[in-house]
């Protein structure tokens, strides 16, 4: 146990070190609803590619990408450009999970990448500090914080300026 721990802490001391500085990002921050929007830079296609790219690069697992407008096209339903991605670090999301189960309902971490109606593509995603209130979790301050600097400096590839 105690070795799982020591690489945890390790871990985290990485990241902090690694993502210590905040990128400096345009992004729109509706606390009311817990979502952080970043209007990217890049059309849809090469959003979605420079965020993959970034998420290998940091050695964060990709889970999963979805064309949620392909999905809704089949069903005879027509969507803007909407693509769901879903990736995680297991050693940090479990800690939220260990804290109160129900944050599952919020990990891995999934980033919304769409287009709106004139054409500018945002990447979407769930403030941390909201889905740490939504589940009561107060014990685990360092790894939310540790998450949200993650998912900025993941955002921040694509940013506008």
């Amino acid at each position: 146990m105690l070795g799982r721990t020591a690489k945890f802490c390790a871990a985290l001391l990485f990241a902090a070190y690694a993502f210590s500085t905040p990128p400096s990002i345009a992004a729109h921050a509706d606390s009311e609803a817990g979502l952080v929007k970043v209007r990217s830079a890049y059309s849809m296609q090469d959003t979605i590619a420079r965020i993959k790219q970034d998420i290998e690069a940091k050695g964060i697992k990709f889970l999963t990408e979805i064309d949620q407008a392909k999905l809704a096209h089949d069903a005879g339903i027509e969507l803007r450009p909407s693509t769901l991605l879903i990736f995680g670090n297991p050693p940090l999301g479990a800690q939220f999970l260990s804290s109160n189960p129900d944050a599952g309902l919020d990990w891995p971490v999934r980033l919304l990448v769409r287009q709106d109606e004139s054409g500018t593509v945002w990447a979407v995603y769930t403030d941390f500090a909201w889905i740490a209130r939504r589940f009561g979790v107060k014990d685990r301050e360092a790894q939310f914080q540790m998450a949200s600097m993650v998912i900025a400096s993941i955002t921040s590839s694509v940013a506008a300026k």
